[in-house]
């Protein structure tokens, strides 16, 4: 292995990452398996079920499966406590149910994952195999979750979840190019090494400036709303006791505007699909001379360049961009302004409530 002086990401092991990135493409090969005996046996509809940051991160492939799915496809994306009581009155037994839990313990996901299967339900999912939602899921219904011994955000974790739901759209003739993206993601791990090095600067600057503030606005949109909301809550508030406020562009002209002032930091987020164009709105208005551009940052995943996906995947793979941006980075710099522990927790799988 090369030695440098230099730290180009601060504790980030890129061979690990790169390893893992090799390892996470087996396991996708196995949801795509999975993917293959549903479209196989037959559905009526696709659930997408998770808790707080998993609820999150599955955001992005609902997003991904309406878009590029046909009009008769059915996604749902419900959350596991909400639909504990609430049910929901598409579901049937011919439903399929795609979860995640990276505790493996989750107990609003287990206690759904035991009424779902007493349904009839297919249940699958990404968590510890060996965990109680892998027991109750079975071991041909359940696969690891993308292991994080070269640090990284949820990256592997959405590249996961788009083997099984893109599949499943490629089995109804919506997305043909499934193989050809599956090959191309075998560098896109290179490529986002490449990003994290270009932003490490922007990353301190980002957490050495705002990370001690009360306050902070994230905005986002479309395939990024999700991981807007995990960066936000998940990260922030969960992991820093950070007072955080996200919304969507087409929400924040409706109340939040009124919130903007100097010295409250603004942080959004601009995509590369369709909703682009309501991010540029934002931007305009935060940028422009009612406001002016003080405490405003953009970070725009258009600038961040991934040479080994074509260009018609940038859309998809734009979580994963502004995962390795924020979940990763910001927050490694914002544990050293605030000397906060991102492990550390009050009351999360602290005892029982």
């Amino acid at each position: 292995m090369e030695v440098s002086e230099k730290v180009e990401i601060m504790r980030f092991d890129q061979e690990g990452y790169l390893k893992d990135g090799k390892a996470v493409r087996a396991v996708g090969d196995t949801l795509e398996a999975m993917a293959d005996a549903v479209a196989e046996e037959g559905y009526d509809a696709i659930f997408l079920m998770g808790v707080g940051g998993t609820w999150d991160e599955l955001m992005q492939l609902e997003y991904m499966m309406n878009k590029y799915g046909d009009k008769d496809l059915e996604v749902y994306l419900i959350h596991a406590a909400e639909w504990l009581v609430a049910g929901h009155k598409r579901m049937t037994e011919k439903s399929v149910v795609l979860t995640a839990s990276e505790s493996g313990t989750t107990p609003e996901i287990l206690e759904a994952v035991e009424k779902l299967k007493a349904m009839g339900v297919r249940v699958f999912a990404m968590t510890k195999p060996e965990g109680p939602i892998g027991q109750a899921v079975g071991a041909d219904h359940c696969v690891a979750m993308a292991s994080s011994h070269g640090s990284g955000g949820c990256e592997m974790g959405y590249y996961l979840a788009d083997r099984f739901g893109l599949k499943l759209l490629a089995h109804r003739g919506c997305f043909d190019d499934y193989d050809a993206f599956v090959e191309q993601c075998d560098g896109i791990w290179a490529d986002l090494i490449d990003i994290r090095k270009s932003f490490e600067p922007t990353a301190e600057k980002i957490a050495r400036t705002y990370g001690l503030e009360p306050y902070t606005m994230f905005i986002g949109s479309g395939a990024l709303w999700g991981e807007t909301i995990l960066f936000a809550m998940c990260i922030l508030e969960e992991m820093q006791w950070k007072r955080t406020r996200y919304i969507t562009s087409a929400d924040f002209f409706h109340g939040t505007l009124e919130l903007v002032e100097p010295g409250v930091p603004v942080i959004l987020f601009k995509g590369v699909d369709e909703y682009r164009k309501l991010d540029e709105r934002v931007e305009a208005f935060l940028k422009g001379g009612r406001t002016g551009d003080e405490d405003v940052v953009v970070i725009d995943v258009d600038e961040y360049a991934t040479p080994s996906i074509d260009k018609k995947f940038r859309t998809i793979v734009s979580p994963w961009i502004l995962s390795a941006l924020t979940t990763d980075r910001v927050s490694a710099y914002y544990e050293t302004v605030t000397k906060h522990n991102l492990d550390y927790r009050r009351y999360y799988h602290q005892f029982d409530y």
